[in-house]
């Protein structure tokens, strides 16, 4: 089966090279042309453990291919996904630009049916904007083509993408028409023979379910970080609370963690693009904008503590701080809406010096703030000579540091845990002064 993926962002790349994995003929398409040349030589411009191999090994057998117009590879195929970005704007709405822009090149080129399935995340309303753009576009050149407009949203981990697709918790699909169907039933036929749920539906419930997904994921991090903050106040464990709420199944432990605020790519953009659509409609999603509100307020926490530690005003000025992460998440090089950026700013605001590390996303940091900070070789250098260790990003080779090589290294032993992930018991015993969310 011969398809093409249009973009090779991470959605894009990802999404393709495991459909290539899964025996489908893969064309990757992207207007960028150094992304594709380098794609082509199997440098991968994306971190995603496992994914370097994959593409090498779907090239070398044929399967996965890298072009720069789709024009020229539209008639060989039978389904088109555009995986294009769809960034905020100013209101908070998705910026379709890119997606309708791909929609007229289909249609000014298309000479046979096929399948354009929407793969992006954008809002309840897009597909039927996508088969309009197309529409015109086949009405201009006066000819008379056949083609279906479908939705199969994403729901891809950064840090555990390619699981998540080749293994997936359920393929969510939008479609118009049973020819529609039987097309995309047969791309995911290896998915249905392993027992893999793929749930048919209508377009806008399919576009609708990836937003409402991500909003209620990001709802119960924000609920969490909440009764975090109160713990803190009244003397309770946040960890203890999530444990015995957790235990309840109709509410279940994923996403009960207590932390420094969410970010990436899609939890801040989506919930914001689920708002402005609420507004749009006449309708105000209370519960969402408190959301985001309490998330952009926990941003700033890890701040907050130190200067209740060291006194606000010019109590930070000349402190130099460690920041043990930059990433949004661990597994991914994604800065975008990272606690660190919000730290950064605020730290070197106050007047303090920052030395910072990160497994994989010191050039992304490097690109996004210049020399701000100070890159350090490794998790020990960061902390030369630091009034206070901030953990942001909760990577593994963080969980188990050697504390007495920690204390040596440090002017002040003063440790603020961001993602809980310290004993502070363990901490208390070699001398360290520690803090953490929610207890």
């Amino acid at each position: 089966m011969n398809i093409a993926i249009v973009g090779t962002g991470y959605v894009g790349l990802v999404s393709g090279t495991c459909f290539a994995e899964t025996g489908a003929i893969v064309t990757c398409v992207d207007v960028d042309a150094v992304k594709i040349e380098r794609l082509q030589k199997g440098d991968i411009p994306i971190y995603e453990p496992g994914l370097d191999e994959m593409v090498v090994k779907n090239v070398k057998a044929g399967r996965l291919r890298f072009a720069t117009d789709l024009a020229s590879v539209l008639d060989e195929q039978e389904i088109v996904f555009s995986a294009v970005g769809t960034p905020p704007d100013e209101d908070g709405s998705a910026d379709l630009k890119y997606v309708l822009e791909v929609a007229r090149t289909i249609g000014a080129n298309i000479n046979r049916y096929m399948v354009v399935v929407t793969k992006s995340t954008v809002p309840v309303g897009t597909a039927q904007k996508v088969r309009a753009a197309i529409q015109a576009e086949i009405d201009r050149r006066g000819v008379d083509v056949e083609f279906d407009v479908a939705s199969n949203p994403e729901f891809l981990k950064e840090g555990n993408a390619i699981k998540d697709f080749m293994s997936p918790d359920r393929v969510v699909v939008g479609v118009e028409s049973e020819r529609a169907r039987k097309a995309l039933t047969k791309l995911y036929k290896p998915f249905l023979i392993n027992n893999f749920r793929v749930i048919f539906m209508d377009i806008p419930s399919a576009e609708m379910t990836k937003y409402a997904a991500n909003s209620m994921l990001a709802t119960r991090i924000s609920f969490m970080n909440e009764i975090a903050n109160l713990c803190e106040r009244v003397g309770a464990d946040v960890n203890m609370v999530r444990a015995g709420i957790g235990a309840d199944t109709r509410i279940g432990r994923k996403f009960l963690y207590a932390g420094c605020g969410y970010g990436g790519s899609c939890f801040p953009k989506d919930v914001k693009a689920l708002i402005k659509t609420s507004d749009d409609n006449g309708y105000s999603m209370e519960v969402l904008k408190a959301v985001e509100r309490v998330n952009e307020r926990q941003k700033r926490i890890l701040f907050d503590k130190l200067q209740a530690i060291f006194g606000a005003g010019d109590g930070l000025r000349g402190k130099t701080v460690a920041l043990w992460g930059l990433a949004f998440k661990p597994e991914t090089d994604d800065m975008r809406e990272s606690t660190a950026l919000v730290m950064i700013d605020l730290l070197t605001a106050a007047g303090c010096t920052v030395r910072a590390y990160d497994p994989v996303a010191m050039d992304e940091c490097r690109r996004r703030v210049g020399d701000r900070v100070t890159y350090c070789r490794d998790m020990y250098d960061a902390l030369l000579d630091a009034d206070a260790l901030l953990l942001v990003t909760e990577w593994k080779e963080f969980r188990l540091p050697a504390w007495p090589v920690v204390k040596k290294a440090m002017r002040r032993p003063l440790v603020i845990d961001g993602r809980n992930i310290f004993d502070a018991e363990e901490l208390a015993e070699n001398g360290f002064e520690y803090h953490c969310i929610g207890k």
